[in-house]
């Protein structure tokens, strides 16, 4: 058992680590301030393969593993884990058209989402269907050689006029339950789907998010992603490498707020001494540090299982999500009340930090759901 990364992982980590702190660490707090969507800056990753990281070469990806991703993934959100999280749903719609779509859909979009020619989000989520997801209600009835979608779905990152161009959605074809949903992928221009107004968020300002809203708007039938019947299977499927992606994304801006608090540590000084040098913190900073290193080994390891397509891959999936998104905000959450009243300021990184890692505690399947995907698995 080696746990050392290899010569060409090495490099993975220091190219995005490089990137991030280039390209994103200078104006992530702009970002935020102005709520920009960071467009050139995720192009620029782009250029660099993390868009398509884990799809196939031959269909236009760069065909890494997911473990590779979620060191890329972990990289960028230490520099901006807001534009970190949306890149992680790009590559997770991208993979999904690439890994489902038919060969003219694969050829017409998948080259221009590896480049962020064009950007993609994923809709499952409504505004009635949450965590039971298959209860999803949001309808496509074919009509010759179309589906007509009607409905609306919540929450999705991207999603705005000067948002995403690409939509994965999960749509009910059939009955109710999960057998009965469809996975279609959706041009932004296409007659019958529009936007609700931008939502106002606590975190993830660099990214739009919004309702997505269906109404008689006309699919041709080859932008179905697989068969009839097999959406919630997709659904399922991407959200195992969205859950590796997240986490990693927890990480990364766990272990930033563990290294500005450990710096912040050194030059505060109270009581005629620099706060590290008191033993409370010093255990702080210690728990801090082990729980992340916890959680990255068993992300690792989850995203070695979903790589291989491992048996038991979306119950690791569900554990390294809960614990490695519970631990990056618990550490960034310590690391704001290790600087005491200026971790509050906005003129200081930590309480950004803090606001876009908090939601990755709900979104991918909020990590109630994943104790449940575990227990299941464990109970049989």
């Amino acid at each position: 058992m080696d746990f050392a990364l290899s010569e060409e992982q090495r490099l993975i980590v220091d190219t995005a680590r490089a990137f991030a702190a280039e390209h994103m660490a200078p104006h992530a707090a702009r970002w935020d301030a102005d709520k920009v969507f960071a467009k050139d800056a995720l192009r620029a990753a782009a250029d660099l393969g993390f868009a398509a990281v884990y799809v196939d070469a031959d269909k236009g990806g760069v065909g890494l593993s997911r473990t590779d991703c979620a060191l890329i993934m972990e990289q960028l959100a230490y520099a901006c884990p807001s534009t970190a999280a949306y890149l992680s749903i790009h590559n997770m719609a991208a993979w999904m058209v690439a890994e489902y779509g038919t060969p003219e859909t694969v050829a017409r979009l998948v080259p221009d989402l590896a480049s962020m020619a064009r950007f993609a989000s994923y809709c499952l989520t409504e505004p009635g269907a949450g965590s039971d997801a298959a209860s999803l209600k949001t309808r496509a009835e074919r009509d010759g050689d179309d589906y007509v979608l009607n409905g609306a779905k919540a929450f999705i990152s991207g999603a705005g006029p000067d948002g995403s161009d690409v939509y994965v959605v999960m749509a009910r074809t059939g009955a109710g339950g999960p057998k009965g949903i469809t996975a279609f992928v959706v041009d932004k221009d296409t007659p019958g789907l529009s936007f609700g107004a931008q939502e106002r968020k606590l975190g993830w300002h660099s990214q739009p998010t919004a309702q997505v809203n269906f109404d008689d708007c006309r699919v041709p039938v080859e932008n179905r992603l697989g068969a009839e019947g097999q959406g919630f299977a997709i659904a399922m499927a991407g959200l195992d490498g969205g859950r590796l992606n997240i986490g990693a994304c927890s990480l990364g801006g766990g272990q930033f707020a563990l290294d500005t608090a450990l710096a912040y540590a050194r030059e505060r000084r109270q009581f005629g001494q620099a706060i590290a040098d008191f033993q409370a913190t010093q255990f702080k900073l210690a728990d801090m540090a082990t729980e992340l290193e916890a959680a990255r080994l068993l992300l690792y390891k989850a995203a070695d299982k979903v790589s291989h397509k491992a048996a038991d891959a979306t119950a690791f999936a569900a554990m390294a999500k809960r614990l490695a998104t519970d631990t990056g905000f618990k550490v960034a959450n310590e690391a704001l009340q290790l600087h005491g009243g200026y971790g509050y300021l906005m003129d200081y990184p930590i309480e950004r930090v803090v606001r876009d890692l908090r939601v990755h505690q709900i979104l991918e399947g909020t990590n109630e759901i994943m104790r449940v995907i575990v227990a299941k698995r464990l109970l049989g």
